[in-house]
């Protein structure tokens, strides 16, 4: 498949695709790939783990598809958007693969003119594959998953994203937190940003808030909740640019809009 030709992305190569997120599960679960660990910031952490999924992945995506480019978190690159793009995480979560906290995930979408034509996210701990094909809808390990429905804003549980990489917003997110507990039924952090987009598109929470994340973040899972019959914007509610940063909103149909109308509240002074 050419790079002209991406939107044609078809069911069967959609399969090869996650076969190979499946077959990168012996590299996560290798408690020896962990020994090996770099820190690229406060709180942000590279391991052997995170660079063998990489390299793996992009290699056995690149025999398949040489035409389409690659952007992965581990030595990323500034691929041109106008045509078509992987974008990697290859360890969403990597806190908690080195605290063996078993709740990480491999991200991977492919994105074509600036939108997102396939999205999958693995949890190798659960040997849950999340993934959805633009227009298609979206699956939980082949079966069709659906936002949540029905569920008002007070008995709802929201997951949210600390930005532990940006200190800075620590005041304004936990006033954004406090705002969020008062009218929601419970919070969730689980470091991982793509299973909790995931579990929005599951059903599982109902929202999912984070500010200043990077593309392989939450390109994956975007499409995943747009196909679950939720919606997904940065605050402002803006459409999500995949080659830079944004803050993410993800909620059912729904409670989009309120958690929306949240977000954008100021702090009292």
């Amino acid at each position: 498949m050419a790079r002209g030709q991406a939107m044609d992305f078809s069911e069967q190569e959609s399969r090869q695709v996650l076969q190979l997120m499946r077959q990168a599960k012996r590299l996560i679960v290798d408690e020896t790939l962990l020994a090996d660990v770099s820190a690229k910031g406060r709180a942000n952490f590279v391991t052997h783990c995170d660079t063998a999924v990489q390299e793996f992945l992009q290699r056995e995506l690149a025999d398949r598809w040489p035409k389409i480019q690659f952007l992965g978190e581990e030595a990323a690159a500034a691929p041109d958007f106008s045509g078509a793009v992987w974008i990697l995480d290859p360890v969403d979560g990597t806190a908690n693969l080195m605290h063996h906290y078993q709740h990480s995930a491999i991200s991977l979408a492919l994105v074509v003119g600036g939108r997102p034509v396939f999205g999958a996210v693995f949890d190798p701990f659960l040997d849950e594959m999340f993934s959805a094909m633009a227009g298609c809808g979206a699956q939980r390990n082949g079966r069709p998953m659906r936002v949540s429905a029905g569920i008002p804003l007070a008995d709802s549980i929201i997951a949210i994203g600390t930005s532990p990489y940006d200190r800075q917003l620590a005041k304004s997110n936990f006033a954004l937190f406090g705002r969020l507990y008062d009218r929601c039924g419970d919070l969730r952090r689980s470091g991982s940003a793509a299973l909790d987009l995931a579990y929005v598109a599951a059903g599982r929470v109902e929202g999912y808030l984070e500010r200043n994340l990077k593309p392989w973040d939450f390109a994956a899972g975007s499409l995943l909740v747009r196909e679950a019959g939720g919606k997904v914007s940065d605050f402002a509610g803006g459409a999500l640019d995949f080659s830079k940063n944004s803050d993410i909103l993800a909620a059912s149909a729904e409670l989009y809009d309120p958690l929306r109308e949240i977000a954008a509240e100021r702090a009292p002074v």
